[in-house]
């Protein structure tokens, strides 16, 4: 039965081979994702482990039980090493600066490196070094004293694009600079340690990633099911007639697994070479806010085994659930009913997951656990609920669709919507993941960067950059201490010192009035004030209000002539260039090298702006590629009902209904499913992200950008035309011969 089965599936015409085609691409999509998927999660957790270095400064000699663990898999080091983790910007990116100082031969060597850097020597990572060589030493090198000797290996660069920078000093240099004494480099998983700062939580990474693998995998397995449906009613009485003739339900078993088989091992195949040769593109994209390796993009044996054999063995039991009609009865083919209409009470899911929505408004949940469980927990129910009640929702607009139908067309395609409202929506369920998903996500983050966005380039917050003196880093400047060179770079176009507010309840800065009204563009003083208490950089929370020019500060009781008596709290630098901004920062930064080194708010607030942008590629990658995999599942769908029908259609043609009639109720069958799924997922999405920015954020939602609208009509727009292509085929198919030979 096995030669029988391969004879057939290999020889069986032109129905055959389009059929296996199109199984094996479908299988081809799916493994190039779920590939995509694993790899993924072996690259965050590849690149995770090589942000362990960085968090060296808990395994200090001196530890603090209130750390976090040490990494029992370091080995402790002969001599100590002084080192001082420090982050630096330039344009917006973040440079990670390591001050490293030998106490003898023996200190331990960061990963990466061939040795430790000396005094007066640094090494970058080749990225770093790029930049270094196409910017001016004013606006960046100058910050790194001494020379370089070398670059970052790659076992250290969590990223091809990470900015690093390790620098050699002197223990009497860093010791006053806050550094700690170390005895071994750190080398476990950041997630798994409760003290570490850097790297990222791998259980919630696996989660963003499940979250994108579902939403992606979800329309490409409707596309398998809807595949293997293909003339499934002429597979279905060809068994049948074999079951007439004798054979038996386990020899037609045979027979369809091989075929499945054959399909399945084809599409492995072809998946596994099509995630190798989109893995360069894959490491492109910041799943987890930094480009990966390409070679982190791996995957292990298990991995591969597990996909090889899983796929085509799933493929053999899907086959198999198939044909139960045919292994009933070898009449079972002839014995069929209007299936039984879906109740409303498949919208039960849907108003109990927006019900708890709800409830949360007023009542947020305390904590990461109890939020993370309350809204995934409503976000599951409501997506539950939109596949449950999809039918029902199909069948109802069917309904009414047939109720106010003035043309043959329309009525005879509302019937058979409404007949099987289960077949017309199954093609199009997959469209519910990533319109939705997409919907909830754009809804937040556009909400969220609204709220607490990266402020605009042409902003004071993203002009000025701050040096502030904080008490933990030592004594504050003295007026003398602040170099005036500051001034005088071109494109500088104030320098304020801002002086320590005695008074507890305000803003820790003092600024007088005159001095206010002097600079303008950094608010005013309330009328009648002579003094006005500021936070430290001078934008404080206006960084997220900056269209307001009349900000107003709080007036301060002291009296002007007292505020150049108080300690020096910070110095603020506005400038009109990209380039001034830089050379004050590496003046500030080599003058005042003790604590923080001088940023914007912009580049304080841009990292969590990065990342939700990042979250919003994502969603935007998952809407586009779902929509033309839902196009091809419909497409599928549309050539195997024709086929299905042709005889149906054929004498509805000898009848003389004209084939523009017969177009028009294939068409209304397919688009009116698909465009009522799109506005039901994404009206559902933007509803549940208004419930949850309401509840965890008390912020109302704003509607998308154009952007997103114009990726929904061009993804429909190409799903359309991929249906509209398999039109053609009513011509062919329903001639007169279809209904002779029937």
């Amino acid at each position: 039965m096995i030669r029988f089965g391969l004879r057939l599936t290999l020889s069986g015409g032109r129905e055959a081979a389009t059929r296996l085609v199109i199984i094996a691409g479908a299988v081809a999509l799916g493994v190039g994702m779920l590939l995509s998927v694993v790899a993924g999660l072996n690259a965050a957790q590849a690149q995770n482990l090589r942000y362990a270095w960085l968090n060296t400064a808990i395994v200090s000699t001196t530890p603090d039980p209130s750390a976090g663990s040490a990494d029992p898999s370091a080995p402790s080091s002969g001599d100590a090493l002084w080192w001082l983790l420090r982050e630096d910007y330039h344009d917006a990116r973040s440079i990670g600066r390591i001050d490293v100082a030998a106490q003898g031969p023996d200190a331990p060597v960061p990963p990466g490196l061939p040795r430790l850097p000396g005094p007066g020597e640094f090494y970058v990572s080749p990225a770093l070094d790029d930049l270094l060589r196409d910017t001016p030493a004013a606006e960046l090198g100058d910050r790194f004293p001494g020379q370089q000797v070398g670059l970052i290996g790659p076992a250290a660069l969590p990223s091809p694009e990470s900015l690093l920078v390790v620098v050699g000093r002197t223990p009497a240099e860093l010791e006053p600079l806050g550094a700690v004494r170390v005895d071994r480099i750190m080398t476990g998983d950041p997630s798994a340690c409760s003290g570490c700062y850097l790297g990222f939580n791998k259980d919630a990474m696996a989660l963003v990633l499940s979250v994108v693998a579902a939403a992606l995998l979800f329309p490409v397995l409707i596309f398998i099911g809807t595949a293997t449906r293909l003339a499934a009613t002429r597979r279905e009485q060809r068994f049948a007639a074999m079951r007439l003739v004798g054979a038996t339900p386990q020899q037609i078993t045979v027979i369809s697994a091989v075929e499945a088989t054959i399909a399945a091992v084809v599409g492995t195949v072809i998946g596994f070479g099509l995630f190798l040769a989109v893995r360069p593109a894959l490491a492109a994209i910041p799943f987890t806010g930094e480009p990966f390796f390409t070679t982190d993009l791996s995957l292990r044996f298990l991995d591969v085994l597990c996909v090889g054999l899983g796929v085509p063995l799933g493929a053999v039991v899907a086959s198999w659930l198939a044909l139960r009609r045919v292994r009933i009865s070898p009449l079972g083919v002839s014995r069929r009913v209007t299936p039984k209409p879906p109740g409303a009470w498949r919208l039960i899911p849907l108003v109990a997951g927006l019900a708890e929505m709800a409830y949360f408004i007023g009542r947020r949940p305390e904590g990461t656990n109890g939020q993370l469980t309350a809204y995934l927990t409503g976000f599951v129910l409501i997506l539950t609920g939109l596949v449950l009640a999809g039918p029902w929702l199909t069948m109802a607009g069917a309904r009414a669709l047939a109720g106010r139908a003035s043309r043959p067309a329309t009525l005879i395609a509302a019937r058979r919507l409404a007949d099987d409202p289960q077949a017309g929506f199954r093609s199009v369920s997959g469209l519910i993941v990533a319109l939705f998903v997409t919907s909830v996500a754009t809804g937040a983050i556009t909400t969220f960067v609204a709220n607490r966005g990266e402020p605009r380039t042409d902003s004071v917050a993203t002009t000025s950059l701050a040096k502030t003196f904080w008490p933990e880093d030592g004594p504050a400047p003295t007026p003398e201490q602040i170099p005036a060179g500051l001034g005088t770079i071109p494109g500088v176009r104030s320098v304020t010192v801002v002086h320590t507010n005695p008074d507890p309840d305000g803003w820790h800065g003092l600024v007088t009035c005159a001095e206010l009204d002097r600079l303008a563009v950094f608010g005013s003083c309330p009328a009648g004030a002579q003094v006005a208490a500021v936070p430290s950089d001078l934008i404080g929370m206006r960084a997220f209000d900056l269209t307001n020019d009349t900000y107003v500060w709080e007036a301060a009781t002291i009296a002007p002539a007292d505020v150049d008596r108080q300690p020096i709290l910070s110095v603020v630098v506005d400038t009109t260039s990209p380039a001034a901004f830089e050379q004050a920062r590496t003046m500030l930064a080599t003058t005042f090298p003790l604590g923080r080194f001088p940023a914007s708010v912009r580049e304080w607030e841009s990292n969590a702006a990065r990342q939700m942008t990042q979250f919003q590629q994502l969603a935007n990658v998952i809407m586009l590629a779902s929509l033309p995999i839902a196009g091809c599942s419909l497409a599928v769908s549309v050539a195997g009902g024709l086929s299905d029908r042709r005889r149906p259609f054929s004498l509805l043609r000898l009848t003389g209904v004209q084939l523009s009639t017969l177009r028009r109720v294939v068409a209304l069958e397919t688009v009116v499913p698909l465009l009522t799924v799109a506005v039901v997922a994404i009206g559902t999405g933007l509803l549940a992200a208004h419930l949850f920015l309401t509840a965890q954020l008390d912020y109302a939602l704003r509607p998308p950008d154009l952007p997103f609208y114009l990726m929904v009509v061009g993804g429909l727009a190409v799903s359309l035309a991929i249906i509209a292509s398999t039109l053609p085929l009513l011509r062919r198919i329903t001639g007169p011969e279809a209904a002779r030979n029937g």
